[in-house]
C-alpha cells in the first residue's frame, strides 16, 4: 500500500545534476548546478532547465537566451555541489570548483572542459512556473570527448558515470548498473 503524501512533491527521482554556464553581456561567464532539467524533443534536439528568478545566472540567461548543458561525472560532485551553493555574485565558480572554462561552438557560454559532455543550447521560449522559470532550448551543438566515443559514433555511458540528484534527501548519486535496453521485454 502506498502511503498518500498531503503537499504534492517533486518526489520524481533521481533527476540529472548538471552544471549550465551563461555568459553575460560584459563577457564574464558563470556557472550553476541544476537538478531541474531534461529532453524535451528529439528533432529538433531541445532540452529544458528550470531556474530561480533570484539566482545569477537567471537574469544572463533571460538577457543572452544562450547557454550551455554540461554533464558532470562522479568525480566532480565537489564541484558541482560548490556550483549549486555558492552565488556568481560573490565567487568566480570556474576558479573556486577548480573548472576549466572552453570555447563553444556556436554560444557565447563556455563548456567546462572536465564535462565530458556538453550542449550548447538557444532558448525558444520561457514561462513562469511559480518559483522556477522555465527555458526551453533548442541543442545547437552537441561536444562528448572523443576517447568516449564508440566506433558507432555514440558515447560509452558507462565510462561517463553521470552524477544524479535526489531532491527528496538532498544528495547526489551514481547512475547504475544497466538493468535491460529498449525493446528486451518485446523478444521474451
Amino acid at each position: 500500500m502506498k502511503t498518500h503524501i498531503p503537499n504534492p512533491s517533486t518526489f520524481m527521482l533521481p533527476t540529472p545534476a548538471v552544471l549550465v554556464t551563461c555568459r553575460d553581456s560584459n563577457g564574464k561567464a558563470n556557472v550553476l548546478t541544476l537538478g531541474w532539467t531534461g529532453i524535451i524533443c528529439s528533432e529538433p534536439p531541445m532540452l529544458s532547465i528550470s531556474i530561480r528568478p533570484s539566482r545569477l545566472s537567471h537574469g544572463i540567461i533571460k538577457a543572452t537566451r544562450e547557454f550551455t548543458v554540461n554533464m558532470p561525472t562522479t568525480d566532480l560532485v565537489k564541484a558541482v555541489d560548490l556550483c549549486g551553493a555558492a552565488s556568481g555574485r560573490d565567487v568566480d565558480k570556474f576558479k573556486a570548483a577548480g573548472l576549466t572554462p572552453a570555447k563553444a561552438a556556436v554560444v557565447a557560454a563556455p563548456l567546462i572542459e572536465e564535462c565530458p559532455v556538453s550542449l550548447e543550447c538557444k532558448v525558444t521560449q520561457t514561462m513562469l512556473l511559480g518559483v522556477h522559470e522555465l527555458f526551453l532550448a533548442e541543442i545547437v551543438a552537441t561536444h562528448v570527448r572523443s576517447d568516449l566515443m564508440d566506433n558507432r559514433g555514440r558515447p560509452h555511458t558507462e565510462a561517463i558515470t553521470p552524477l544524479a540528484y535526489c531532491p527528496t534527501d538532498h544528495t547526489y548519486r551514481a547512475v547504475g548498473e544497466v538493468v535491460g535496453r529498449f525493446g528486451f521485454a518485446k523478444t521474451e
